[in-house]
């Protein structure tokens, strides 16, 4: 009897002593596309988000804690975001850096509000994820009825009186970029000629590339992700179309280019002014270089959300999701971005999208102001 006790001691003295360290840290998620046709989305997502946690925990953590990273793979499907929020939620996580695919980022959030769990996403630029008055949701990216913008009216402007094909793939990213790019263009003054839809996962286009051929389409504008978009280019110079295309940020990965090869020179695009460039990412951006990974994309957008978490838990003195959130709309945050604040749903207050385009080298580059294409 007194050999038992004297075990138990023993055994509750161990606990004692192991969960002071199980203590330490704080896990915080990242939840994007890790498989499926976005996975190269994916990848940049966990890729800033593993680099920003190596560095804070380099510097002392949070609140004296270390930052333990937990990965969620949702392919882009809602319902597979939906679990991945619930997963999270009731691991009760303190904040999330996801989702990448808006039709994902907005279900998933409804999971983390009702959990207490804060989420920023690198990425969904939708405008509902903000538009639904949830105290949880964050983006470091601009919004479609701001990138949308900026494509219609410089279609507007350059192709007046030429032959315009808007194209959506039927997603909520795509479509809301889509009709959100077409109201700007019909406001400059141009009606497109065609205002099609495809669905995201097909391989063959060639039958509505041949619709834009014989309709004489002069440029394509595509609200879709960047397999798809690719495909159709590829298969528009296959049957001799020479229409410049113009799409949105989903092309912001180097996979794009290994699904058109020399076909996808001349190709543009939308997206934050290259956060690549910027002189706060340089020793960000060396430290990535010297793993041989280009942060393209949103790669330093998931490092940004995880600097301003960490500095808005530090600042409010607590992980607790609320606080933080309040934390996080009446400061100013320093990121690899750049200075960031938002308004009162969430939403950066600085809009940047400029245009990019594919060069035959196989990279694409941000076009001075005022070069056109």
């Amino acid at each position: 009897m007194n050999k038992m006790w004297l075990a138990g001691v023993a055994l509750g003295a161990g606990l004692a002593l192991a969960s002071p360290a199980v203590a330490q840290d704080i896990s915080v998620g990242v939840a994007g596309p890790m498989t499926g046709a976005e996975a190269s989305f994916g990848t940049q997502l966990k890729n800033g988000a593993e680099a920003a946690v190596a560095d804070i925990n380099a510097a002392g953590g949070v609140l004296g804690k270390k930052i333990k990273l937990e990965v969620g793979d949702d392919a882009c499907d809602p319902k597979q975001a939906r679990a991945v929020g619930e997963k999270f939620a009731a691991a009760k996580l303190p904040f999330v850096m996801g989702h990448y695919c808006s039709s994902s980022s907005i279900p998933a959030s409804e999971a983390y509000a009702e959990g207490g769990v804060l989420q920023i996403t690198p990425a969904s630029t939708n405008p509902t994820f903000t538009e639904r008055k949830l105290w949880n949701t964050f983006r470091v990216c601009g919004r479609d009825d701001q990138q949308g913008v900026v494509a219609g009216d410089y279609v507007a402007k350059n192709y007046k009186g030429k032959n315009v094909a808007v194209l959506h793939d039927k997603s909520t990213y795509g479509k809301g970029l889509a009709d959100e790019m077409k109201k700007a263009l019909n406001k400059g003054g141009v009606k497109e000629k065609m205002y099609e839809a495809y669905t995201k996962g097909d391989k063959d286009f060639n039958a509505l590339v041949s619709k834009m051929k014989a309709a004489n389409i002069d440029v394509v504008y595509v609200g879709g992700y960047h397999t798809e978009a690719g495909l159709i280019l590829r298969q528009m110079r296959g049957q001799g179309m020479k229409s410049q295309m113009i799409s949105g940020d989903a092309i912001a990965t180097n996979e794009f280019w290994s699904i058109t090869g020399a076909a996808g020179e001349g190709m543009m695009f939308t997206f934050g002014s290259d956060p690549r460039k910027r002189p706060t990412a340089a020793a960000i951006v060396k430290k990535f270089k010297d793993k041989n990974i280009d942060p393209e994309g949103y790669t330093l957008y998931t490092y940004a959300a995880m600097q301003i978490w960490a500095a808005a838990a530090k600042k409010a003195n607590t992980t607790d999701g609320k606080k933080v959130a309040e934390t996080i709309r009446s400061g100013k945050w320093d990121t690899v971005l750049g200075p960031i604040s938002y308004d009162k749903k969430g939403d950066i207050t600085t809009i940047d999208y400029v245009f990019y385009k594919w060069n035959k080298d196989g990279k694409y580059d941000e076009i001075p102001a005022g070069k056109g294409s």
